[in-house]
């Protein structure tokens, strides 16, 4: 039933930002861009990793109601070959530490950050999705 994320999405107050500290961070500019009501960006999207998965940022004020505005809920863990320098490197840019570098079991690594935007951030080495990648 469900084969794979096709966006994942955050919400930003200020999009434009987050679109360049996302653009610092991953190396690439965003493909896509919609302009909001006033404002040069409501909702920008990035194509990243193995299967191209499509991060969007969005602009907090389109978020249905009720939606939290402090870290919490799910964490989507992207896979990195080294979780301590990935997190150094996020840590760098402004990012604050959430969950520590924490050793799952053999083969699992993970850490998460709250970005500056208010989202939560996970970076995981995962033995299985290596596995994965090499079938």
């Amino acid at each position: 039933m469900l084969r794979g994320p096709a966006t994942i999405n955050i919400w930003a107050d200020d999009v434009a930002a987050a679109g360049k500290w996302y653009a610092e961070l991953l190396g690439v500019e965003p493909y896509f861009e919609r302009p909001g009501d006033g404002q040069p960006a409501a909702y920008l999207e990035f194509r990243i990793g193995d299967h191209q998965a499509e991060l969007g940022l969005i602009d907090r004020s389109y978020a249905p109601p009720g939606t939290a505005t402090t870290p919490g809920g799910a964490v989507v863990h992207w896979h990195v070959d080294d979780v301590q320098a990935a997190l150094d490197r996020l840590l760098s840019l402004g990012a604050t530490p959430h969950m520590p570098l924490t050793e799952r079991g053999p083969g699992f690594v993970t850490a998460s950050v709250i970005d500056p935007f208010g989202n939560v951030l996970g970076v995981m080495y995962n033995v299985h999705y290596l596995e994965m990648l090499d079938r």
